[in-house]
């Protein structure tokens, strides 16, 4: 005998318990227009880092930021939408380290779907971005982080919400837009949390194709997801690599190319973050943007330096330290002394 279902399948009822606010639109069929609508042709997408910011990122526009805390950072993008001075975003903070940072040093985004920002891990908290949030009137709607990354696993899937048990009972809940429904099958409370199609995504990747290919080493968390779920998708590369290469190992590619809009090869593209297999992260240049918040005038002088000053990403990093740096956080990465040994 099969398992006989307790309560009728034709209903769902649902209580909304969460206060926060719901920033993107989740129906399906609004975002399948979109996707339908978009090109499927193999053609190079290879530009500029300025030039995809200024097509693909428009002001109010809601923003996902790929990688996880420190790890695999698209910091180009994200200097050049302060560069370009963009205003009124919506942003994704999910595992959210030194991109809300950068983000929040400039006030281009109103309002924040909240699951971890401010903090920099066990480097401590950003003084000027807590300021920002407590300060400057953002909207915040908050998440688990679990809870964030299924919202872009249920837009990948093209359903309007995935049910979870994530948050249930806490103050998350509480501040969150999550609906409480009950299982048709069991009759347990679920919570209902709301697809999320960001308006434009930006991932960083180990290496591309001039179509968009892309394939990631080491950890991926909900780049996956979100590639699938972003209307619109930039692509910042540590190296550009024949298609031939992408094809003798398909299945590495994590991000195929009709999801792509622009593709910019931006070596070193994570720092001051760290690239699983290329480079550890900066941490003395870290210190040094959490040093500078502390004082306003001084932080308005190292964003000038190091932000609205320089031309691009390479004039950056070569304020930073240039190649000799960059080669020494490449030894960091692989446990390599100043002898070239390899350590533990």
């Amino acid at each position: 005998m099969g398992y006989e279902v307790p309560y009728s399948t034709k209903q769902v009822t649902y209580r909304r318990t969460g206060e926060g606010e719901l920033f993107q639109d989740p129906n399906v069929d609004r975002a399948r227009d979109h996707f339908r609508a978009k090109s499927r042709a193999m053609v190079s997408k290879v530009m500029t880092v300025a030039e995809a910011v200024s097509r693909f990122v428009a002001d109010g526009e809601y923003l996902s930021v790929g990688g996880f805390g420190g790890t695999r950072i698209p910091t180009a993008v994200l200097h050049e939408i302060v560069r370009q001075g963009r205003k009124g975003l919506g942003l994704s903070g999910h595992t959210a380290t030194h991109d809300c940072q950068i983000l929040a040093a400039s006030g281009c985004f109103d309002r924040c779907d909240v699951a971890y920002v401010v903090g920099l891990e066990a480097r401590g908290l950003s003084s000027a971005s807590r300021r920002y949030f407590e300060r400057s009137g953002v909207r915040v709607t908050e998440w688990s982080n679990a809870a964030l990354a299924w919202r872009y696993k249920a837009a990948a899937m093209g359903v309007p919400f995935v049910p979870a048990r994530s948050m249930l009972g806490t103050d998350t809940e509480r501040a969150s837009a999550a609906v409480r429904i009950e299982c048709p099958f069991t009759g347990q409370t679920l919570l209902a949390l709301p697809a999320l199609y960001p308006d434009v995504a930006v991932i960083h990747v180990h290496r591309a194709d001039v179509y968009g290919n892309a394939q990631i080493e080491g950890i991926m968390v909900a780049d996956w997801d979100l590639a699938r779920a972003a209307k619109r998708l930039i692509l910042t590369t540590e190296r550009l690599v024949p298609n031939a290469e992408i094809r003798s190992h398909p299945d590495r590619t994590a991000i195929p190319y009709f999801l792509v809009d622009a593709v910019c090869e931006v070596p070193y593209g994570s720092y001051p973050g760290c690239m699983p297999y290329e480079y550890y992260s900066d941490e003395k240049h870290l210190r040094e943007w959490l040093e500078a918040e502390e004082d306003p005038e001084r932080y308005k002088a190292f964003l000038d330096r190091y932000i609205y000053e320089v031309k691009g990403f390479s004039e950056y990093l070569e304020r930073c330290g240039g190649i000799e740096r960059l080669r020494q956080l490449r030894d960091e990465e692989f446990c390599v002394d100043r002898e070239g040994r390899s350590g533990p």
